[in-house]
C-alpha cells in the first residue's frame, strides 16, 4: 500500500463498510455481490489482453466469447437472480459496458414478456431464454430517434394471405444503432407502422427473422449490418436493418394488446402500456448506472498520492498532495456528492418501479404517467451531471487523464451516450414537463396530488419575506429547491398560456415555451434528489459517524447546485445575497470537512481495481510503476524496432544523409 494513501485510509473519520452496507442494501448482499463478482474476476476464462491494445475485430470477438460464457457460466453456478446475473455480468465480467448478447437480455427479452400472447411466449420466449435464437429491438431509424410516432418502416397487413410485409421505403427509415444488430442477432422485435386497408395504425412491436438459422446470413429481402465505428463501445455490434418485401405471418405481430383479426378487423385492448414499461426499466436502469463513472475514484486516489509520490521540493519538504489544494477539491467534490446523491436516488426509484410495475401487471395502469415522469426527469438529470463529471476528473488528473490507462477515456466513450439512447435527454425533460404542465393544472383545480408532485397543490409560489437564513439546515435546502421547482412550474405553465394567447395552436405554443419547459422540469428532478437524498439520511443503518459524513454530502451537493444556478433563486427574492454569499462560505467549509474522508468515501463505493479498471484508481496507490509496465505492453512495443522503420524511415534517413 502507497503509505500516502494508507494515510488517508487511516485517517477516515467513519468506516467505510457501513456506508457500503447502506448503498448496497446491508451486510448480506454485501457479501452476496462481492461473492459473485469475485466468480467473474478471478475467472482465468475472463482474462485477456487490454482491450485498449485491441482492433475493433478482436474486441468484438472477444466480447462475443465472453457473452457466450457468461451464459454458460451463469448456468454451472445457478445464478438465476437478476441482482446476481447482474453483478457477474455487468460489474464482474464486462465492467459495466455492454457485450453482444446487451440488447438481448435488455430489450428483447422484456418485450417478448411484456407484448407476446400466451401463445407467442410458447413459441419463442423459451428460445430466447436459452438462447437457442439470439433476438434485439430494431426501433431507431437512422431519421428518426426519439420522434416514435415518425418511423418509416412500414408493416401492411395483406388479407389474401395473413401475412404483414414489411418495408423500408426510404434511406432515414432504415433501421440504425440497435445494438446486437450488427452481427449477432438473427431475431428481432421490430418497431413499425402498421397500415391496414390504407390505413395507418401507428407503430406496432413485430416479431421477425432476419438470419437464416443454419448459416446465420440474411434471409432475402433483408439488408443487415455494421453501422461501422462508434466513439466507444468497439466490441458491440451496432447494427442497420433493411427490409425490400418481406413477409411474415400475421401471427408476428406481438398481440398481448392489440391484433389484427383475419378477417382485415384491428382490435386493440383498452390496457395499451405498449413499450413504456420496458423504457422506464432503462430509465431507471440509466439512473443508477450514472453514479458508476461519475464516482471521481481515479482522480481522487491519484490526486491523494500527489504527484511523485517521493518527490521533494527543493528546502526538502515532501511534495504538497494535490487534493489538500482547494481548486482539486472544488472540481471533484461536489461530484463525489453528486455521485451519491443518485445513486441514494436510484434505489428509491428502483423501489417505486417495482411497486409500480406489480400495480400495473394488476391493470392498474394509473401510476405509469407519473414513474414515466420521474424516470425521464432523472435520466437526464444524472446523464447530464454525469458526463460533466467524467470530464471534471479526467482534467482533475492532468495529463494522465488523457492516456487510456487512467481508464477515464473508456469511461467517457461508454457513458456519454447516456444523453442520447433510451430517450435524448431534452426530449424526455420535456415528457416531465408535460406531466407537470397537466399535474398543475389539476391543482388549479381544486384536485390534491400526490406522490413526486404533491408539493403543487394548492401552490402559488410567492417570494418570502426576504430574510437570511440557515443554508447549512437540510430543512432550508428542501424548501429551498421546492420554492423553485414550484415557481418555475408555474412560470411555464404562465408562458406556455401566454404562447397560446397570441393564436399558436398547442404544438407551437409548447415549442416556443420550451426552454421554460426544460428548466422546471430539471428543477423538478433536483428537488427530487436534494428531498431523497435528505430524506435517506434518517436511515436506522447508519450510524453517527456515517450520517455525519453523508449529511456534509447532501450540504455540499444542494449548496453547489444553488451557488451555480443562483439566479433561479434570487430572482424571485427567495434568497438574498447574503444566504449566496453564506452558501459560497459553507461549501468551502464542507470540503474543508470532507478532505479527510475523501478517499474513504470513494472506497464505499466498492468497486474493486477489476472492476474500476484503472492504474491510477488502484487500490494499493502504486500507480507509477504500473504505468509503466503497462505502457510497455503496447503492441508497438512488441519489438525495439517497429517493421514501420525498414519500409519507410530507414529510406528516408538514409536518402537525406546520401544528399549531405
Amino acid at each position: 500500500m502507497n503509505p500516502d494513501l494508507k494515510k488517508e485510509r487511516d485517517g477516515a473519520s467513519f468506516d467505510p463498510e457501513k456506508i457500503v452496507n447502506f448503498l448496497y442494501g446491508g451486510p448480506d448482499r454485501v457479501r452476496r455481490r462481492r461473492e459473485v463478482v469475485s466468480l467473474a474476476l478471478d475467472d482465468p476464462d475472463f482474462q485477456h489482453e487490454d482491450l485498449n491494445f485491441m482492433s475493433r475485430e478482436q474486441q468484438y470477438e472477444t466480447q462475443l466469447k465472453k457473452s457466450i460464457l457468461v451464459v454458460q457460466k451463469q448456468k454451472e453456478l445457478g445464478l438465476v437472480s437478476p441482482e446476481d446475473m447482474g453483478n457477474y455480468n455487468y460489474n464482474g465480467v464486462f465492467k459495466s459496458m455492454s457485450g453482444p448478447f446487451g440488447l438481448h437480455t435488455s430489450m428483447f427479452l422484456p418485450t417478448l414478456r411484456g407484448q407476446a400472447t400466451a401463445e407467442q411466449k410458447a413459441k419463442w420466449l423459451k428460445m430466447a431464454e436459452n438462447y437457442a435464437i439470439i433476438g434485439t429491438y430494431a426501433q431507431t431509424e437512422m431519421g428518426h430517434g426519439t420522434f416514435l410516432r415518425g418511423l418509416e418502416t412500414t408493416s401492411t397487413y395483406d388479407p389474401q394471405t395473413q401475412e404483414f410485409v414489411l418495408n423500408t421505403p426510404t434511406p432515414t427509415g432504415t433501421k440504425w444503432w440497435p445494438g446486437c444488430l450488427g452481427k449477432t442477432s438473427n431475431y428481432c422485435v421490430l418497431m413499425a407502422q402498421l397500415y391496414i386497408h390504407g390505413k395507418s395504425y401507428g407503430p406496432h412491436p413485430f416479431m421477425v427473422q432476419i438470419r437464416s438459422l443454419q448459416d446465420h446470413k440474411p434471409l432475402p429481402g433483408v439488408t443487415v449490418g455494421d453501422i461501422g465505428p462508434k466513439f466507444g463501445y468497439a466490441g458491440n455490434d451496432n447494427g442497420f436493418l433493411r427490409f425490400d418485401n418481406v413477409r411474415i405471418p400475421r401471427d408476428n405481430m406481438l398481440m398481448k394488446y392489440s391484433r389484427v383479426m383475419s378477417f382485415f378487423c384491428y382490435l386493440k385492448t383498452v390496457l395499451t402500456p405498449t413499450t413504456e414499461s420496458v423504457f422506464l426499466y432503462l430509465h431507471m436502469y440509466s439512473v443508477e448506472t450514472a453514479p458508476r463513472p461519475g464516482r471521481p475514484s481515479c482522480a481522487i486516489d491519484e490526486a491523494s498520492v500527489g504527484g511523485p509520490t517521493w518527490g521533494v521540493l527543493q528546502n526538502r519538504q515532501p511534495e504538497p498532495q494535490v487534493l489538500d489544494y482547494v481548486t482539486q477539491q472544488y472540481k471533484l467534490f461536489p461530484y463525489l456528492a453528486a455521485a451519491y446523491a443518485f445513486m441514494l436516488a436510484a434505489r428509491s426509484m428502483i423501489f417505486v418501479y417495482f411497486r409500480s410495475m406489480e400495480k400495473i401487471g394488476r391493470g392498474d395502469i394509473t401510476v405509469l404517467p407519473e414513474l414515466h415522469a420521474l424516470s425521464s426527469g432523472l435520466k437526464s438529470l444524472s446523464s447530464w451531471v454525469m458526463n460533466a463529471g467524467i470530464e471534471e476528473c479526467r482534467m482533475a488528473c492532468g495529463g494522465h487523464g488523457y492516456s487510456h490507462a487512467s481508464g477515464i477515456p473508456s469511461i467517457y466513450m461508454e457513458h456519454t451516450p447516456a444523453a442520447t439512447y433510451e430517450g435524448e435527454n431534452t426530449v424526455l425533460m420535456l415528457q416531465t414537463a408535460r406531466y407537470l404542465m397537466k399535474s398543475y393544472n389539476q391543482s388549479l383545480q381544486g384536485e390534491k396530488l400526490a406522490g413526486s408532485v404533491a408539493y403543487l397543490s394548492g401552490v402559488q409560489p410567492v417570494p418570502a419575506a426576504g430574510r437570511t437564513r440557515n443554508v447549512l439546515d437540510l430543512n432550508v435546502l428542501i424548501q429551498a429547491f421546492q420554492h423553485r421547482a414550484a415557481r418555475l412550474v408555474h412560470e411555464a405553465a404562465l408562458q406556455l398560456k401566454k404562447e397560446r394567447q397570441t393564436g399558436k395552436d398547442q404544438p407551437d405554443a409548447w415549442n416556443a415555451a420550451a426552454v421554460d419547459l426544460v428548466k422546471a422540469a430539471k428543477a423538478h428532478s433536483q428537488y427530487f434528489v436534494v428531498k431523497n437524498f435528505a430524506d435517506r439520511l434518517t436511515d436506522p443503518a447508519l450510524d453517527s459517524a456515517a450520517r455525519a459524513v453523508l449529511t456534509r454530502l447532501c450540504q455540499l451537493y444542494a449548496l453547489h447546485d444553488i451557488v451555480n444556478s443562483s439566479g433561479d433563486f434570487l430572482e424571485d427574492g427567495y434568497l438574498t445575497g447574503a444566504d449566496i454569499r453564506q452558501a459560497r462560505r459553507h461549501i468551502n467549509a464542507l470540503m474543508a470537512k470532507l478532505r479527510p474522508d475523501a478517499v474513504a468515501l470513494v472506497d464505499a463505493f466498492d468497486f474493486p481495481d477489476g472492476i474500476l479498471n484503472s492504474i491510477l484508481g488502484r487500490y494499493d496507490g502504486n500507480v507509477y510503476q504500473h504505468l509503466l509496465e503497462w505502457a510497455k505492453a503496447s503492441p508497438l512495443n512488441k519489438t525495439d524496432v517497429h517493421e514501420s522503420y525498414y519500409k519507410y524511415l530507414k529510406p528516408f534517413l538514409e536518402a537525406n544523409r546520401a544528399k549531405l
